[in-house]
């Protein structure tokens, strides 16, 4: 089945309804897939994730046009992009072959995800091979969580100094290493060399999410009991009022403890924070647009009813120390922003157009996925013109100029694959 590579192809994405998902009305994720065409919004269900992309484990489907009107056929993204593979641009598919290289999702989150990180190409090829059915493919997974409401995450170790305070503060993490172990913390400097600060960080990690859950129930149990009293006459930081929220989701979980020693990030609308490969992360609270590498895959440790992986998670991260950098995007426009993290897979940007206005996405070298979260309009290429308004989802084509134009106000969040991938300097060979 051929296609011309002009136009614009509407796609009918899936739901994820995993229990950390807002619940029924309250999910922008829930109303998304709704207007999507999906199923009528349950309001005891929990909707999590709306998947935009290729991946086996939450395909998109294209709406092929017919030549008579009518809804047309659906075909899955990935068969319909191995089919027409000039879709996406000769320096895509030169680089990731026939498929999507990005996959892109919204998410309503209610209360914490897990503790996890993401492997790197290499360890993602050995644990997809060992355990296939958890590790569901060989990619690597960055990604990028741009805030739609206030958003809260934990992120990647905190400081040095920080580290300390923690060790002095929270007696319970100390009972749990053991004093040795914490003394080695509490003896670290910047002039250490850094595999060292690494060392030793790495190892009091380990020691903590290795705890037995006898031991591990009775301390946190202690935990809660101090905080409360402590209550009762002064106020908690936020650390410490994240934590008892953390130890209501997650009973007597290990993640609740291993909070202290992560960054706590609070997002404002329109702010992004992306992960690396290997970096230790949670999602708390709030919505956001997230985009990563084409992949599913995830190694958990904490704060999680699911398969949990403690000695792949403590040997695969990095123990980079502190706080991690926050995108406030680019302006592109006076209606756009761009947000390019130092991944080749994707980038995102955030459209914002009042009522009767107008903006243009010049054409690009690889594909782009567009999705409508609010309001009404049009999008329109040189031969081709669609009515959107919000829950529709378009994929474009490469090097295809895109005007878009609002009827009532319209918020349009587009993901593509990074705008420096295309420079030149990027395929220069070296002398």
């Amino acid at each position: 089945m051929g296609t011309e590579n002009q136009g614009i192809f509407r796609l009918k994405c899936c739901v994820k309804n995993y229990d950390w998902g807002r619940v029924g009305k309250e999910s922008s994720v829930a109303w998304l897939h709704a207007k999507n065409g999906g199923e009528v919004v349950r309001d005891d269900d929990p909707y999590a994730e709306f998947w935009m992309g290729s991946h086996d484990s939450g395909p998109s489907y294209v709406v092929v046009p017919v030549a008579n009107g009518g809804s047309g056929d659906l075909v899955s993204l990935k068969e319909w992009i191995e089919r027409n593979p000039a879709v996406l641009g000769d320096e895509v598919l030169r680089k990731w072959g026939p498929d999507l290289p990005f996959l892109f999702k919204v998410l309503s989150v209610a209360k914490a995800l897990s503790i996890q990180a993401h492997p790197d190409k290499d360890l993602a090829a050995i644990l997809h091979k060992q355990q296939p059915e958890v590790y569901k493919d060989d990619n690597h997974k960055p990604e990028m969580a741009l805030a739609v409401t206030q958003f809260e995450a934990l992120c990647g170790f905190v400081g040095i100094e920080e580290l300390k305070r923690v060790l002095h503060d929270v007696p319970e993490i100390v009972e749990v290493v053991g004093s040795p172990c914490a003394d080695q913390v509490l003896h670290m400097s910047k002039q250490d060399g850094e595999k060292n600060r690494k060392g030793v960080l790495q190892t009091l990690f380990t020691e903590l999410m290795s705890v037995n859950k006898a031991t591990i129930s009775d301390v946190i149990s202690n935990l809660i009991s101090r905080l409360t009293r402590k209550r009762e006459v002064t106020e908690l930081t936020d650390k410490e009022q994240l934590v008892l929220k953390l130890e209501n989701q997650y009973p007597g979980d290990i993640g609740v403890l291993a909070a202290f020693l992560l960054n706590y990030v609070k997002l404002n609308p329109g702010e992004a924070l992306y992960l690396g490969a290997n970096e230790p992360h949670a999602y708390i609270f709030g919505e956001c647009v997230e985009c990563m590498a084409t992949s599913d895959n995830v190694v958990r440790a904490g704060l999680t009813p699911k398969h949990r992986d403690v000695q792949t998670l403590c040997s695969m991260l990095t123990y980079k120390q502190g706080f991690p950098e926050i995108l406030y995007g680019v302006v592109s426009n006076p209606f756009t922003r761009k947000y390019i993290p130092p991944f080749d897979e994707f980038e995102v940007d955030q459209c914002i157009l009042p009522q009767e206005t107008s903006t243009v996405f010049p054409a690009v070298p690889g594909p782009s996925i567009f999705v409508v979260m609010a309001g009404a309009g049009t999008l329109c290429t040189a031969s081709s013109e669609e009515c959107i308004t919000e829950g529709d989802v378009l994929f474009i084509p490469a090097n295809i100029e895109i005007t878009a134009a609002s009827t009532s106000g319209m918020n349009l969040y587009r993901a593509g694959v990074n705008s420096h991938f295309f420079e030149p300097s990027h395929f220069a060979v070296p002398n």
